[in-house]
């Protein structure tokens, strides 16, 4: 088994999550906070990589990050940057197809924590940000960490969005989901199992980290 597609899949997920939690954070609080038109909408697009089958994003990004296409010229002309069957591309494709997985968790913390926080905060002479920053966000602990991970998890697994925008250019593209692809396709089922099973554990030990860090954080905020 080569360890490059594991190691590149890791990259990859760790990439994405942590660019991830830096854009949803103010999304959610937006989502919650925000008196908008349109929040329908706005919900309905994000929503999308929920229920709209992977070849379909996939193949709508790859039309976008075509050199042929006016956004996938622009990258390449000003940035110098190829995002078709490239790493960075697999970057973007992956925060445009995990964004839900990030944005739902923080949304729905941020939902259940009472008003009085931030009427509290504004009384003290905080502003929007610093009560956003200070306040409601190291309230919404376990579900940051839930949404984090759930991320990461959903990177790893991903299959068709990547292959579709990346390809299988090993060391560049070739992730973990790929390899097995390869593998099962060539009928190396032993090399396929080793990578199922690496995937399988290493998804498994994190979930049940974050899963009993949460339940010791809920158990830390109730009342006695």
């Amino acid at each position: 088994m080569d360890p490059q597609p594991l190691l590149l899949t890791f990259k990859l997920a760790s990439i994405t999550s942590i660019l991830l939690l830096v854009i949803a954070m103010p999304i959610a609080y937006w989502l919650v906070f925000g008196k908008f038109k349109g929040r329908g909408v706005v919900e309905a697009l994000i929503g999308m990589p929920l229920v709209l089958p992977p070849s379909v994003i996939g193949f709508y990004l790859l039309l976008a990050f075509s050199p042929s296409h006016w956004f996938g010229a622009m990258v390449e002309e000003y940035l110098g940057i190829r995002l078709v069957f490239s790493f960075p591309g697999l970057v973007i494709a992956s925060i445009l197809y995990s964004l839900p997985f990030m944005i739902y968790p923080i949304r729905a913390g941020l939902q259940s924590l009472p008003a009085s926080l931030r009427e509290a905060s504004y009384t003290l002479g905080k502003s929007e940000w610093q009560t956003f920053v200070k306040v409601l966000l190291p309230n919404c602990k376990p579900a940051i960490l839930t949404a984090f991970v759930l991320t990461f998890a959903h990177t790893v697994g991903e299959f068709g969005v990547v292959l579709m925008i990346g390809g299988n250019i090993p060391g560049v593209t070739k992730v973990a989901s790929v390899a097995i692809y390869n593998e099962v396709e060539a009928l190396n089922y032993p090399a396929a199992n080793a990578y199922a099973m690496v995937l399988f554990a290493i998804t498994f030990v994190i979930l049940l980290l974050v899963y009993s860090i949460n339940n010791r954080l809920l158990r830390v905020r109730q009342p006695a």
